[in-house]
C-alpha cells in the first residue's frame, strides 16, 4: 500500500514538471504579434522634497530639558538629535532593552521623575518642555 502511493505522488510530480515544458514550447511556437509603438510620455521633473515647516520652527526648551540640550532655541529635530547624543554619550541606552532609556539626574527631570523611559515615550515627554 505505501509502494502504490509513493508512485502516485511521483507520478504527479512528474506530470506536475512535465506541463510547464509543453506549455512553453507553446508559446514560443506562437507567431509574434506585432507591437504598436506608444508615444513617450514627457517625463516629471522630481520636485525636491519640502521639509515641514512645523518640524523646522525653533522652540525654546525649558529650564530642565535646556540642562541637556543647550537654552538657545533648537527646532524639534534638533532636540530630539541631540538628546540622543547625549544618551549615547553617557551610555543610558538599557544594555538589555535598546529601546529604553535610563535616565540620569538631568534627564529625570525631563522625564516627570521616571528613571526608565522607552525612547517612545520620550519625544512625547520632551514636547512638554518645548514652547
Amino acid at each position: 500500500m505505501a509502494k502504490a502511493a509513493k508512485k502516485a505522488t511521483t507520478k504527479k510530480a512528474a506530470a506536475k514538471k512535465a506541463a510547464p515544458k509543453k506549455a512553453a514550447a507553446k508559446k514560443a511556437a506562437a507567431p509574434k504579434k506585432a507591437t504598436a509603438k506608444k508615444a513617450a510620455a514627457p517625463k516629471k521633473a522630481k520636485s525636491a522634497r519640502k521639509p515641514n515647516a512645523a518640524f523646522m520652527k525653533a522652540l525654546t526648551p525649558s529650564a530642565a530639558l535646556a540642562a541637556v540640550v543647550g537654552a538657545s532655541p533648537l527646532p524639534r529635530t534638533e532636540v530630539v538629535k541631540k538628546l540622543w547624543a547625549y544618551i549615547k554619550k553617557n551610555n543610558l541606552q538599557d544594555s538589555k532593552n535598546k529601546r529604553n532609556i535610563n535616565a540620569d539626574a538631568k534627564l529625570k527631570e525631563v522625564f516627570g521623575g521616571k528613571t526608565t523611559v522607552s525612547m517612545f515615550d520620550m519625544t512625547k515627554l520632551v514636547s512638554k518642555h518645548l514652547k
